[in-house]
C-alpha cells in the first residue's frame, strides 16, 4: 500500500488532541488571572487593596464620682478613666474657675486628682479622649461636695501679728472635741514653720479639745513663726469638719528671769545678758503650805496695768485672817491659780529679806513698773527654791517636761 494511502490519525483522536490543546491554552490565562506580576497570591495584604475592616470602637470615658453626684466627701479623689483610647485633656474646676490639680498615669488612661476638694462646692469635669476611630470622645459631668452639718473651730494663741517671748507655746483650742482616732490626722495637718532658722518641735495633746506646740528648746529670739492650720477638709470627729487658719507671730528678745525663792531675788536676763536684779518677797510658809510659791518654769500669760485681787477667788473668805481685797499695779500673771508678779509697796521692808506674800512675787512699785514695761506675754520666769512644784496645765507649763516627755503626748510619736 502506497504511503499516500497510509491511514492517518482518526478524526476522533485529532479532536481529542485539539480539545486538549485548547483546554491547556485556556488554563494559562486562568492561572495568570489569580496572580500579580510578582507571583504573590492576592489576599496576603501585598500588592492588592485591603478588604474593608470593621469600624474601630470609640473611647469610653468614666468619671468617679458619677455625674450629678452630691454630698461628695472632700477627701474622696476624682478619677477619670478611658477604655479603648487615651486621655488628651482633663479639667476639673470650681465655680470661680479654680482648677483642681491632678496627674495622668504613664499609660495615659487614668487621671487622678491631687489634694482635697473644697467643702460645699460644685465642680465641673471636662474630659477628652482619642482612640483608633479617629474621632475624639468628650465627656462632661458635675459633682458637688458636702456642706458640713457641724464644724470644729480652732482658736489659736498667740494671735496673729503679736510679738511674744521665747517661752510662748502655740495653743490650739477646738470648740468641739477631736475624736481619739482622728488626732493623728489632725496633727498631720498642723504645720509650724520658723524662719530664718528652722528648729524641731512637737505637738502634744492636753485634752480632746486642746493641743499645744513647743520647740525642743526655747524659740530662737527675733524669729518669725507661721502656723498653718489646714483642717478645712479634715473630719475631726464623725460628721464634724475642721477649719483652715493661718497665724503669723514674732518672737521678740529672749527675756528669761530666775526667781530664787530662798534668796528672795529676781534676776532678769535679756538675750543672755543680766540686765537687772530685783529684791522680792514670795509666798509665806505655814497655813499648810498653801501660800508657798511654786517652783518650776512659768511663762508670763498676761500683763495688766491694774488688777483687783480678792482672796475669795482662791477660797479665802472674809472671816479668814488671811483675807485680802486689794488693787495692785503692774500685774504679770504666771499661773491659772493666781500667781502674779506685781507691785507690793506694803511689803517693801521684807523684799529681799523674807517671804510674806500669799504666793505672788511682790516688789516695789518702781521695779514692778520696770518689769511691766520690759516684759511681754511668753517671757520665761524660772522659780527655784521651794518644795512645791508647778502642776501640769496651771498656766503655760510646757517647759516643765523634757522634750522626750512632751513628745509622748503627740499622736505622731505614740
Amino acid at each position: 500500500m502506497s504511503s499516500k494511502h497510509r491511514p492517518g490519525p482518526s478524526t476522533s483522536v485529532r479532536r481529542r488532541t485539539l480539545v486538549g490543546v485548547l483546554l491547556a491554552a485556556a488554563a494559562v490565562p486562568a492561572v495568570a488571572a489569580c496572580q500579580d506580576g510578582s507571583g504573590v497570591a492576592a489576599g496576603t495584604g501585598q500588592g492588592a487593596s485591603p478588604a474593608a475592616s470593621p469600624s474601630a470602637t470609640p473611647p469610653t470615658v468614666t468619671v468617679t464620682p458619677a455625674n450629678a453626684a452630691v454630698d461628695v466627701r472632700p477627701d474622696a479623689p476624682v478619677t477619670v478613666t478611658v477604655a479603648d483610647g487615651k486621655l488628651t485633656d482633663v479639667t476639673v474646676t470650681a465655680p470661680d474657675g479654680t482648677p483642681l490639680t491632678g496627674a495622668l498615669d504613664a499609660a495615659g488612661t487614668t487621671w487622678t486628682s491631687q489634694g482635697a476638694l473644697a467643702l460645699g462646692t460644685a465642680y465641673t469635669v471636662h474630659a477628652v479622649a482619642a482612640g483608633a476611630s479617629g474621632t475624639p470622645t468628650t465627656h462632661d459631668s458635675t459633682l458637688t461636695t458636702l456642706t458640713p452639718a457641724a464644724t470644729a473651730f480652732p482658736a489659736v494663741a498667740p494671735l496673729s501679728g503679736r510679738e511674744v517671748g521665747v517661752g510662748m507655746p502655740v495653743i490650739v483650742t477646738f470648740d468641739s472635741p477631736v475624736a481619739d482616732d482622728r488626732r493623728r490626722l489632725v496633727e498631720e495637718n498642723l504645720h509650724v514653720t520658723v524662719t530664718p532658722t528652722a528648729v524641731p518641735g512637737s505637738w502634744s495633746w492636753q485634752s480632746s479639745t486642746k493641743v499645744e506646740y513647743r520647740p525642743e528648746q526655747y524659740w530662737p529670739a527675733h524669729s518669725q513663726v507661721h502656723v498653718d492650720i489646714d483642717l478645712g477638709t479634715v473630719e475631726v470627729a464623725p460628721g464634724v469638719w475642721g477649719k483652715t487658719r493661718d497665724i503669723d507671730f514674732t518672737i521678740g528678745s529672749a527675756m528669761v528671769s530666775t526667781v530664787d525663792i530662798a534668796a528672795h531675788t529676781l534676776t532678769v536676763t535679756r538675750d543672755g545678758q543680766v540686765v537687772k536684779t530685783i529684791p522680792v518677797t514670795l509666798g509665806q510658809s505655814g497655813s499648810g503650805g498653801k501660800f508657798v510659791t511654786r517652783s518650776g518654769t512659768k511663762v508670763i500669760m498676761s500683763l495688766e496695768a491694774s488688777r483687783q485681787m480678792n482672796s475669795e477667788t482662791t477660797g479665802i473668805g472674809q472671816d479668814d485672817p488671811n483675807y485680802y481685797d486689794v488693787n495692785v499695779k503692774y500685774a504679770l500673771r504666771v499661773t491659772n491659780s493666781g500667781e502674779f508678779l506685781h507691785a507690793a509697796p506694803w511689803s517693801v521692808s521684807s523684799q529681799g529679806r523674807a517671804n510674806v506674800s500669799h504666793g505672788c512675787t511682790g516688789m516695789s512699785t518702781e521695779n514692778a513698773k520696770w518689769m511691766f514695761d520690759n516684759s511681754k506675754v511668753g517671757d520665761v520666769v524660772v522659780y527655784t527654791g521651794s518644795n512645791r512644784g508647778i502642776e501640769p496645765g496651771n498656766g503655760f507649763t510646757v517647759w516643765n517636761e523634757t522634750y522626750q516627755q512632751w513628745q509622748q503626748g503627740s499622736a505622731l510619736h505614740a
